[in-house]
């Protein structure tokens, strides 16, 4: 399950929707950490999913993998959320590798740090700490010291070994760890947070989940069905997105396919039948007048990631992210009880007509600029499918479970 936006697509229900669909052994999470944010609706039941994957409330267990990076204090108060919308034992409910990184305070304290320096020019950061915990595991490996420059960061100090899941049952190599991240961050954000105490969290959260080594999606995968839930959205991918204001994250599902090692898999991609963004960045089909016809109930402007941002179904864009993902095999169409009845086929610049993204060196400058050429879609099922070439598998005309449909078989 891929975003094929900037994200916001609707993957989290539709998650949801193929889970209460079931049979599913897992979710499988496969990218990205704490700053997603799937919501699922279920009858009187709302939950934004940042860590635990959307088939929660279907009763589908969740494994984190290596490419995920874990954020141990917000997972804890997520179970509790969830505990509290009746789900019995949630962090029972989870799975995590040994080898995926830790997001700690020190990762969130150095991301908003840079955001906030950055002014006007800020990226549209979540301010979760993820690009932080990313770029911190680089150092290492670079051979990186205090004053170089690393993907354009500054290193702030010396740099250690990143902490992992699999540190948090090891208090002794835990603390070493933090002890050297909190030492080369102190530069850039004091020395607020306490080692002692979050190596005490840290080693709570080892006794809560499971932490797994080896193959294990090979492991689930033998034993049914399983739904991988991606983060974000392709146009925000860190290799193939619109840099800067990308995520540290590989959202396409390269990731996934590597985790199957070989077995077969069917990728659906996710859009709106409009475009959305948080935050800053290029939105070529923009128009604020759609954002009071389409009230969003669970998305608005975030301290760090920006205004909620709206605009008419770009096909360029959603061509370029079927490319990017490799193709898809089939589309999960979301809102269709908004369309906007208008899509961009095309874009002028430079008294230059483009139906793909043109081979530049600065795209982001080109999508900035660029205008988009807009036409009638009356039906965006149809259209839709007439100009992917791929069936749309799933339907929702509203939030909650019940809008959705699962149109197509699911392969079991």
């Amino acid at each position: 399950m891929v975003g094929l936006g900037f994200g916001d697509e609707g993957k989290g229900a539709v998650v949801d929707a193929l889970c209460a669909d079931g049979p599913v052994t897992a979710v499988v999470r496969f990218n990205g950490g704490a700053q997603a944010a799937h919501n699922v609706v279920v009858g009187d039941r709302h939950h934004t999913f940042s860590q635990f994957g959307s088939g929660t409330l279907a009763g589908v267990p969740t494994f984190l993998s290596r490419h995920v990076l874990v954020e141990p204090i917000a997972l804890a108060t997520e179970s509790r959320e969830l505990a509290a919308l009746g789900v019995e034992d949630p962090l029972g409910m989870v799975s995590v590798d040994a080898d995926a990184l830790l997001t700690t305070p020190f990762h969130v304290a150095a991301n908003r740090a840079r955001e906030d320096a950055r002014g006007e020019g800020r990226h549209g950061s979540c301010g979760k700490g993820i690009g932080e915990t990313a770029w911190y595991a680089l150092l290492e490996r670079r051979g990186a010291a205090a004053g170089d420059v690393v993907e354009g960061q500054e290193v702030p100090g010396t740099p250690g070994s990143a902490p992992t899941v699999g540190d948090c049952a090891d208090p002794k190599a835990l603390r070493r760890k933090l002890d050297a991240l909190a030492r080369c961050y102190a530069p850039l954000v004091g020395d607020g947070h306490s080692v002692d105490e979050l190596v005490s969290l840290y080693r709570a959260f080892a006794d809560a989940v499971r932490t797994t080594s080896g193959d294990e999606v090979g492991r689930l995968a033998d034993t049914g069905r399983l739904v991988f839930e991606g983060a974000q959205g392709v146009l925000l991918d860190e290799h193939r997105g619109f840099h800067p204001h990308t995520t540290w994250s590989t959202v396409t599902p390269d990731n996934a396919r590597a985790l199957l090692g070989g077995r077969s898999a069917r990728v659906l991609g996710v859009t709106r039948t409009y475009q959305t963004r948080h935050g800053a960045g290029p939105l070529p089909t923009e128009d604020a007048a759609l954002l009071p016809r389409f009230p969003e109930r669970h998305n608005g402007t975030g301290e760090y990631q920006g205004a909620w941002r709206a605009g008419h179904l770009d096909a360029v864009l959603l061509r370029y992210a079927v490319a990017a993902c490799g193709g898809v095999d089939g589309l999960a169409v979301t809102h269709l009880d908004a369309p906007t009845s208008w899509v961009a086929t095309a874009y002028w610049a430079d008294s230059t007509r483009y139906t793909a993204l043109p081979d530049r060196s600065d795209p982001t400058g080109f999508l900035t600029r660029c205008v988009p050429e807009l036409e009638a879609m009356p039906d965006p099922v149809a259209w839709l499918e007439g100009a992917l070439g791929v069936p749309v598998a799933v339907t929702a005309s509203g939030a909650d479970r019940d809008n959705y449909s699962v149109r197509t078989p699911v392969p079991r």
